[in-house]
């Protein structure tokens, strides 16, 4: 058994509503290895902070081979499970979804999260039946590779307003059906509407989570697996430079930069 195959066990073991597996998600070596300092079970990439890093906007606007040399690099950067956004699977079709993964998994990702969302003018959610060629792409790349890659299929329909429980709860069951193994439902954070998705999808469900959440361990009690903070903390570290500008252009002054990370201590996480 190879490393990485140990690593997607490890990893698609962590998903229990017993103990959430807690992702604060990472954009660059230097935030997945503090991220990975701080005692994360697993490391998972933010599409939004990996596509603002490297000069591009969110939204399947970043080329595959710039997204797959970051997993690559956070890979070999940590000695956790690294789970790979991959947006809607940076391909046009189920075939070039299909070439995305099998460059991740080579990358040494153990976990691949794709979203139904789409950016071309069109609806703003994949065809289910289209969506569901895309994951199974995905889980026939990872069966290729003799990994057994743990695949979150993501569903926008909270995000964008476009279905309530019901019509999620359909897209995550034929998600699950094509070959995910968890589904993502970010925009929810009503403990009642949590419920509602837990009981209803009979795999680990993941949803975002930060200020106005439930907390983790409440997360715990409702049955929610996998929670994620997904572009957040890449977002208030942006912040911070906006702040640190602001304040030196304006009043001349620095007070922004008390309490950064310490210089030496983030030094020595990139030895």
């Amino acid at each position: 058994m190879s490393d990485q195959h140990s690593r997607a066990e490890l990893f698609r073991s962590l998903h229990t509503a017993a103990s959430p597996l807690v992702l604060v998600n990472a954009w660059d070596v230097a935030s997945a290895r503090i991220v990975a300092a701080a005692g994360a079970r697993a490391v998972a990439t933010t599409s939004a902070g990996v596509a603002w890093s490297l000069g591009a906007p969110d939204g399947d606007a970043l080329g595959r081979e710039a997204a797959v040399d970051l997993v690559r690099r956070v890979a070999a950067a940590v000695p956790v499970p690294v789970s790979a956004d991959i947006e809607s699977g940076y391909g046009a079709n189920p075939a070039e979804v299909g070439e995305t993964a099998r460059a991740v998994i080579a990358a040494g990702a153990v976990g691949v999260n794709i979203e139904d969302a789409r950016y071309d003018g069109g609806p703003v959610l994949r065809d289910v039946d289209d969506q569901c060629a895309r994951i199974a792409a995905v889980r026939a790349a990872a069966d290729a590779a003799g990994v057994p890659v743990f695949v979150n299929a993501r569903t926008d329909t909270f995000l964008w307003g476009v279905d309530g429980v019901a019509g999620t709860v359909a897209r995550a069951r034929a998600y699950l059906a094509a070959g995910a193994d968890g589904v993502f439902v970010p925009g929810v954070v009503d403990p009642e509407t949590i419920r509602a998705l837990v009981t209803g999808v009979s795999a680990p469900v993941n949803v975002l989570a930060g200020p106005g959440a439930p907390a983790v361990p409440e997360l715990a009690r409702l049955g929610v697996a996998r929670v994620s903070l997904g572009s957040a903390v890449a977002e208030a570290a942006y912040a911070v430079a906006r702040r640190a500008a602001d304040e030196a252009f304006g009043p001349g002054t620095y007070q922004t930069l008390a309490g950064g990370f310490d210089y030496g201590a983030l030094n020595s996480l990139m030895r």
